[in-house]
């Protein structure tokens, strides 16, 4: 067993005494004088020994105080110097080591209380993980953006994240980004990074949603295009156009039966390039929507018994299956919001073939359209909402556009997806 200093300069001490003692009884005690004197020489040399015992141990007292009030974190505490150099050294030592510790862990705090600040006011969305990749904070931005509370966020790993983002990115490793685009419509730029925690390297995201900005960049675009396009040709066609019909009206109907019908076919062949650029035109034209309270169930129901003929001409059945009773009011402009049921249901005619269903449905503050026709292929459902673009031979890819710039100007949300159920669904959701 380890025998510590202090109970080896006790016993040293005492044994010492003792024999000093014993020997002094053993030789001085017929020298009455001299045995008086050892004796009192003898209790002096205690009294200094317990002295020097005391002095020994101050400094280790300090010492020990001095190791709580660190382990307590409790930077507060100096000692007042003793006027023994030994010590006062030490107290000195002591008092400055404090001091620092106290100024270094100040300016932790004001850093992390400012780093704290400065991420939860962030414009971006951010995810914090620990050592495990399980998330222990998200700041407001991410938040709002994803309408879920912090409690659905804490302990759970990006793969368990109910969301069609987080799945795209588990092979993201730190110092990559990438822009993903879900639901045709949003668009996020996703950086991975990570900061060193207690000598532990720990991961975060910052998600940045770029579809506002990119919808804007779109439309500036394209509308700049069209109307360029729309200018131009409705120049070119309404002078061709008077033309053809001036020349065509100047034959004689009896002559020049070939020439009449060739004209009759190219002013034909005008009206449509004209309406064909009226369509482009209506996008960029498209009017801020007059809202008013619209029954959704019932406009609904009037397109769908409207779109039905067609559908039935295919042999495909039209459903209305609302799962809400009776009547659901909104503030919307009917007229608008008629073109994009009308726009979606036609798509989904031509997705389906003879023995298809669309269901058309109202539940929860949500419009779903959906059929059991052709999916959408992945590589398609990126471009879908993209002006131009149509997956059809002689499309123009003006409908999904126009439905999407009627749905944003309502301040609707919106997605086209097709599921491995083999449901393809068009879902409309109105904000609370």
């Amino acid at each position: 067993m380890k025998i510590s200093l202090r109970l080896r300069y006790i016993l040293f001490i005492g044994i010492l005494h003792i024999v000093l003692i014993v020997m002094i009884f053993v030789l001085l005690r017929d020298q009455k004088i001299y045995f008086i004197a050892s004796e009192v020489l003898i209790l002096i040399s205690i009294i200094i020994s317990v002295q020097i015992y005391r002095d020994f141990l101050r400094p280790i007292e300090y010492v020990r105080s001095g190791i709580e009030a660190i382990k307590d974190k409790d930077f507060a505490i100096k000692f007042v110097q003793t006027g023994k150099s030994e010590i006062d050294i030490l107290i000195e030592v002591y008092n400055l080591m404090i001091d620092q510790l106290r100024e270094e862990r100040i300016k932790l705090n004001e850093q992390h209380f400012f780093l704290e600040k400065l991420i939860e006011a962030s414009p971006i969305a951010i995810l914090i993980m620990d050592f495990d990749e399980k998330i222990t904070s998200v700041n407001e931005k991410a938040r709002r953006l994803f309408q879920k509370n912090e409690d659905f966020w804490l302990g759970k790993k990006l793969e368990e994240l109910d969301f069609a983002l987080f799945p795209q990115l588990e092979d993201l490793q730190d110092g990559e980004s990438r822009t993903v685009k879900i639901n045709s419509i949003e668009t996020y730029k996703v950086q991975r990074s990570h900061f060193m925690d207690q000598g532990f390297r720990r991961s975060f995201l910052m998600i940045e949603e770029l579809t506002t900005d990119i919808l804007e960049s779109e439309k500036k675009a394209y509308g700049k295009v069209i109307r360029m396009m729309a200018h131009e040709v409705n120049n070119t066609l309404g002078a061709t156009g008077s033309i053809l019909q001036t020349t065509r009206n100047y034959l004689a109907e009896d002559s020049f039966l070939d020439l009449r019908e060739a004209l009759g076919v190219a002013s034909d062949r005008n009206k449509k390039l004209t309406i064909f650029m009226r369509n482009f035109a209506d996008v960029v034209r498209l009017p801020v929507p007059f809202k008013e309270k619209t029954d959704v169930v019932g406009l609904l129901k009037s397109v769908g018994t409207f779109m039905r003929p067609m559908a039935e001409q295919k042999g495909i059945r039209l459903e209305t299956d609302f799962f809400e009773t009776g009547e659901f009011w909104m503030d919307l402009d009917s007229g608008q919001m008629e073109q994009v049921f009308v726009n979606v249901i036609k798509n989904a005619i031509e997705a389906c073939e003879t023995g298809n269903l669309i269901q058309l449905k109202v539940s929860g503050g949500k419009v779903l359209i959906r059929n059991n026709g052709k999916p959408i292929e992945q590589q398609a459902a990126i471009q879908l909402f993209n002006p131009f673009f149509s997956t059809k031979k002689d499309g123009q890819g003006i409908g999904l556009t126009l439905t999407k710039e009627i749905l944003l100007s309502h301040g609707f949300t919106f997605s086209l997806t097709s599921g491995i159920n083999g449901w393809t669904v068009f879902e409309i959701s109105v904000p609370n």
